[in-house]
């Protein structure tokens, strides 16, 4: 009975692949169609960046539809089964529609694993890869970058470009400190430091503190109090750190113990890595919605009707654990509820609904 397990789980795999493929490739020609879009009035930016920065997307976007890819793929393999007689046949000598699922959901478990252990790190640096280029080529104008080493802020205007670093941050107001603040010319030149105790984001500017200011060539000067303007927020800066899919899944616990170190709230990054604990679930789930409506519309005839009713649960399924996942991140709910619960939800009805519909 070993033969049929593996038959049917090459099948899945088979028509996983070529529904991966076949999906990412779409992505990839309308990710580069808006990026051709976003750069148009950026004459240096040509069609090979273009087509780097789509493809560097392409892991991230991936991990986002695996789903419908792990949904669509069950669906159509116990579809064509169905309709080669196979299916038939085998369940006619007495399997049982969980042996016959049970490949499909070992393959799914071992796809989603494999996804989180290896092409996950992977596309987190092919994601950070992205950003550094749409940073060159689209401007951001601001990138805080947090490390074990503290604190890295880096911010353009009109007088120049300024490089902060502290070792702490605290909130209400944004503080920073202690505070290095390395200036620089519209050229990148180095022109000096200031050198002070802390920093407080007021609006339009940073007020510093206590601090010696010392320019190229010249002697210390004492700061009582120092303005150095800037355009950011405190949205801007948490809007520009280091985004959590740019971190990969083994980093995840560490960057988040240097993040609250610093003071920044790690939800975001404990959502994603939550989350991401959470995705074979998912991914199974969706093998029991497969073959609700493959087996159950196979019998009746009606491929465009099953092909709907996948999309439909595939897309509600989707939908509702991206709400949940949302206000995970934005501390509505707490974390490990809001990552594991659709899955789990979405696990159990799926397995409830099989299991009426074969055994009820």
């Amino acid at each position: 009975m070993q033969i049929l397990p593996i038959y049917i789980g090459k099948q899945y795999l088979k028509w996983f692949m070529v529904i991966l493929i076949g999906l990412l490739s779409v992505v990839f020609i309308f990710d580069a169609i808006e990026l051709i879009r976003r750069t148009s009035t950026k004459p240096d930016v040509t069609y090979g960046v273009v087509l780097m920065m789509a493809f560097l997307n392409l892991p991230d976007i991936g991990q986002k539809i695996l789903p419908f890819i792990a949904l669509f793929a069950a669906m159509l393999t116990l579809w064509r089964l169905t309709r080669t007689q196979e299916l038939i046949i085998v369940r006619a000598i007495g399997v049982s529609v969980w042996q016959f699922l049970f490949p499909l959901l070992v393959c799914t478990f071992f796809l989603s694993v494999g996804y989180l252990c290896i092409v996950n790190p992977l596309g987190a640096l092919m994601k950070k890869s992205y950003q550094e280029l749409e940073e060159r080529y689209i401007d951001r104008s601001a990138l805080l970058d947090l490390s074990s080493a503290g604190l890295w802020l880096r911010q353009k205007n009109a007088d120049g470009n300024f490089l902060l670093h502290a070792g702490t941050v605290t909130l209400d107001p944004l503080t920073i400190k202690p505070l290095i603040a390395f200036i620089y010319d519209k050229d990148n030149v180095y022109l000096g430091r200031i050198d002070a105790e802390q920093a407080v984001l007021q609006i339009g500017n940073w007020n510093i503190t206590d601090g010696w200011i010392n320019w190229k060539n010249k002697p210390p000067q004492k700061l009582a109090a120092y303005n150095l303007p800037t355009e950011l927020t405190i949205e801007k800066i948490q809007e520009s750190m280091s985004s959590p899919n740019t971190i990969s899944f083994w980093e995840l616990p560490s960057f988040i113990t240097s993040l609250e170190a610093t003071g920044f709230p790690g939800t975001r990054h404990r959502m994603l890595y939550y989350s991401l604990l959470a995705q074979p679930i998912f991914l199974c789930a969706m093998i029991f919605f497969a073959a609700c409506f493959s087996l159950g519309m196979a019998r009746q005839g009606g491929a465009f009707i099953t092909a709907l009713g996948g999309l439909c649960v595939g897309s509600f399924a989707f939908g509702f654990n991206d709400v949940v996942y949302t206000l995970g991140a934005n501390q509505s709910l707490p974390t490990l509820l809001a990552a594991f619960a659709t899955p789990l939800i979405a696990l159990s009805a799926g397995a409830t609904a099989l299991l009426h519909l074969e055994d009820g």
